[in-house]
């Protein structure tokens, strides 16, 4: 599968039926291993029969959000991605009812911090 067909608009995620629905939302800025088991652990541990990826805006990107959406759906663990902002994840909360909402906003802040970090220092790897 085109994982680009993966990345739906956000009134074609709110139009479709979801079955075992959790929303993780995040920058995905920078993806590292840890972020990927991570995602993996949260679609395990809720149960989760379908996975829709949020990719919210962020200050300093490393990467535009639509590039970022299209590495998010390129996960295994992710099943779906939508490119949103704050009020379109809360609408997304809202009209599908999922079975939970989980951000990584802080989680993916602080990779980030340490990726620019390391490439400063010159421990990049």
């Amino acid at each position: 599968m085109d994982t680009r067909n993966k990345i739906l608009s956000l009134e074609d995620a709110l139009s479709r039926a979801w079955l075992g629905l959790v929303i993780v939302a995040g920058s995905f800025d920078v993806l590292r291993a840890s972020l990927v088991r991570e995602i993996g652990a949260i679609r395990e541990r809720t149960g989760a029969r379908t996975l829709l990826a949020a990719v919210l805006p962020v200050e300093n990107e490393i990467l535009p959000q639509r590039g970022r959406a299209e590495l998010a759906a390129a996960l295994r663990a992710i099943d779906y991605v939508v490119i949103a902002d704050r009020a379109a994840l809360e609408r997304l909360a809202a009209g599908l009812d999922p079975l939970e909402t989980v951000s990584l906003e802080a989680e993916d802040r602080c990779r980030t911090r340490e990726l620019r970090e390391k490439l400063h220092s010159g421990r990049a790897s």
